[in-house]
């Protein structure tokens, strides 16, 4: 696809809702991973921008990619709590990006934080719990 901004290559993780949520895709930077959608007509609510809750499923995907990718093999996680500050709002065709921090991990619980960017607006802040599901 031609808008999507170099550097960034379809996500591989999939499932029938993120399939429909998205379509998402990730860019390795240095220390964390970017997951990115551009809002499309699916997405838009009554009063024409990004419904929260697509907003709320990027930040979940992003906060728990990074965790689920911090060691090898893969942690399993769940997610036990997800806190979201709405700040603006995305418009159709907005290219958004999701940056997640891990903030503290122990070998059962990940505590994450970030923000959704578009451009450089803030469009949202986050924070999460995971349960790690360590054998």
């Amino acid at each position: 696809m031609s808008d999507i901004p170099e550097g960034f290559e379809r996500a591989r993780f999939s499932n029938p809702f993120l399939d429909m949520a998205g379509p998402y895709y990730v860019r390795n930077d240095d220390d964390r991973i970017v997951v990115a959608t551009r809002i499309h007509d699916g997405q838009i609510n009554h009063i024409k921008v990004a419904h929260g809750g697509v907003l709320t499923t990027l930040a979940d995907v992003a906060l728990s990619l990074q965790v689920h990718e911090a060691e090898r093999p893969r942690l399993p996680v769940a997610t036990m709590s997800l806190n979201s500050n709405f700040l603006a709002g995305a418009n159709l065709g907005d290219w958004v990006e999701a940056f997640a921090t891990i903030d503290r991990m122990s070998k059962r619980t990940a505590y994450c934080s970030g923000r959704i960017l578009c451009g450089d607006k803030v469009l949202m802040t986050m924070s999460a719990v995971f349960a790690i599901l360590r054998k």
